[in-house]
């Protein structure tokens, strides 16, 4: 009856480990997708410099999209030793090597000063926060997924994933603040200013009780010996279904907001400045605070899989109206082009993924399932902006415009071969469930 109970009322903290993982989540997404701001404004130049800008902006991206390729790993071990040893540390300890990493960013030499080796570092750094971005999404979606009451799971998991547009928001805030530095200053200060931030974070993860479903789950002694074979062998269907869903999401945003901020400054005469360029990704992001929050409370109301449908429909019919529409040069258009790729493309599948995904796998395997799928996916993404930089240079935009809805098409198949988790069936059981305890 008391595991019914929380299960229907969620825990005491619920709310406070939504917003403390959101928190978390918020660091984090400001010191990776910061280096994604900074790869397509001024890394091609600090570390690149004797190449031409198109292959300098390839190699850049290059470099961004390693940090992608090594998520898995990242995923992989904390999948791991978040079954076997529980959320919580994990969630301190990734925050923590990204925070190290990130700072370290801050502090590298560039090509000018040391050559090759600048470039070296550089990749060196980017793998360390590749490892510790691949553990943070599971650990923390989780906490909050298993904290929650269950008819409002897709409201908290979307206060958490919230922390990502608030880590995108300051990223870009730093950058858009510190374009006006003199020399390499201009990248280097939003990557030293983390450190601050990182003990705000560490903090507030120590305060958080660990998962109760993952307590209740060590004290009967049914824990995964080994959860990525496990969750391979018994559940990888659903592995790929949320592989195929994720990518839609993230490599969307890799196409419509990494790329873009590039696409815009590209060629003799770009259609934008690079401020102009931030101040329409901050705006997306400010709109997707709330977006993703809302995105992920209307999935309780109608389920995971009708908004998930919605969104890859729209990203789907995005693509080349996205790129017409950066195409006219025209400063408000621009920042509607950023603000409907994000607010809507991007966060109506994020707000729904922390409810779906931890509803498709089993607890004992949970953490391991729903990071493998989240990690394996970012290298598609990481990769994306290389990928669209090339089709760029040999079709013009219309590459990256299908590409774009390419990604839109892949999630709405995957969609519809997934099976909804909250439909009008569960939702009126928990209902009907609630209603017998009162009597």
């Amino acid at each position: 009856m008391e595991s019914s109970q929380r299960l229907a009322d969620g825990s005491p903290q619920k709310m406070r480990v939504a917003v403390g993982c959101g928190i978390g989540a918020t660091i984090e997404t400001y010191d990776f997708i910061g280096f994604g701001t900074a790869a397509a404004l001024y890394f091609g130049h600090a570390f690149f410099p004797s190449s031409d800008p198109l292959s300098a902006s390839l190699l850049s991206f290059a470099t961004l999209g390693i940090g992608f390729a090594v998520r898995p790993i990242g995923g992989i071990i904390a999948g791991h030793l978040g079954d076997r040893i529980g959320r919580k540390p994990v969630l301190v300890a990734s925050l923590l090597l990204m925070g190290v990493a990130t700072v370290l960013i801050g502090c590298l030499p560039t090509y000018e000063t040391v050559g090759v080796l600048a470039p070296v570092l550089l990749v060196a750094v980017r793998v360390v926060q590749g490892l510790a971005f691949g553990a943070e999404w599971g650990g923390a979606i989780l906490m909050t997924f298993e904290h929650a009451p269950q008819r409002r799971k897709g409201l908290y998991t979307g206060i958490t994933q919230a922390g990502f547009p608030v880590g995108l928001l300051l990223a870009n805030l730093a950058f858009l603040f510190s374009a006006q530095l003199p020399g390499t200053w201009a990248w280097r200060l939003p990557f030293l200013l983390s450190a601050v931030l990182i003990v705000v974070g560490i903090l507030i993860r120590l305060k958080i009780d660990e998962s109760p479903e993952f307590e209740e789950l060590k004290e009967s002694g049914q824990r995964a010996k080994n959860p990525l074979w496990e969750v391979l062998r018994d559940d990888w269907r659903n592995v790929l279904r949320a592989f195929c869903l994720r990518i839609a999401e993230t490599a969307g945003y890799a196409v419509s907001v990494t790329f873009m901020l590039s696409y815009l400054k590209m060629g003799d005469e770009p259609l934008v400045s690079g401020s102009l360029s931030l101040f329409a990704l901050t705006t997306a992001a400010a709109v997707g605070i709330a977006a993703t929050t809302l995105w992920g409370h209307a999935s309780d109301h109608v389920g995971r899989r009708p908004i998930y449908l919605l969104g890859c429909l729209i990203t789907l019919a995005w693509g080349v109206p996205l790129f017409l529409t950066v195409n006219t040069g025209a400063a408000a258009l621009i920042v509607v082009a950023f603000v409907i790729s994000y607010a809507v493309c991007q966060n109506s599948l994020a707000g729904v993924q922390g409810a779906w995904f931890s509803e498709l796998f089993d607890t004992r395997t949970r953490t391991a399932g729903v990071s493998l799928a989240y990690q394996i996916s970012a290298v598609v993404s990481g990769f994306t902006p290389l990928i669209a930089t090339a089709l760029y240079a040999g079709t013009g935009w219309i590459g990256p415009a299908l590409l774009f809805s390419g990604y839109g098409l892949l999630g709405l198949l995957a969609a519809t071969t997934t099976r909804e988790t909250w439909g009008p069936a569960q939702r009126q059981n928990v209902v009907t469930r609630k209603e017998e305890a009162v009597v």
